[in-house]
């Protein structure tokens, strides 16, 4: 019974993860080119801005703070 209830507040926690993930994608997929081309960003630093997104997303799904991969 006690395996069932710290499966379940597991489950919860990565649930706040995946969102915060999810929200990051669709920033990078959507919001970014959208905000680049309004501003007239050039195309490598629209690139850039989605490369840090899609990474910070990646550190929020998987709970990892180390920032020594990131390079």
């Amino acid at each position: 019974m006690s395996q069932q209830l710290a499966h379940t507040k597991i489950k919860k926690t990565n649930n706040g993860s995946l969102l915060i993930g999810t929200g990051l994608v669709v920033a990078s997929m959507v919001l970014v080119p959208a905000l680049a081309l309004r501003l007239g960003l050039g195309a490598s630093l629209t690139g850039a801005l989605r490369i840090a997104l899609m990474k910070a997303s990646s550190r929020a799904v998987s709970g990892t703070a180390d920032v020594s991969k990131a390079a």
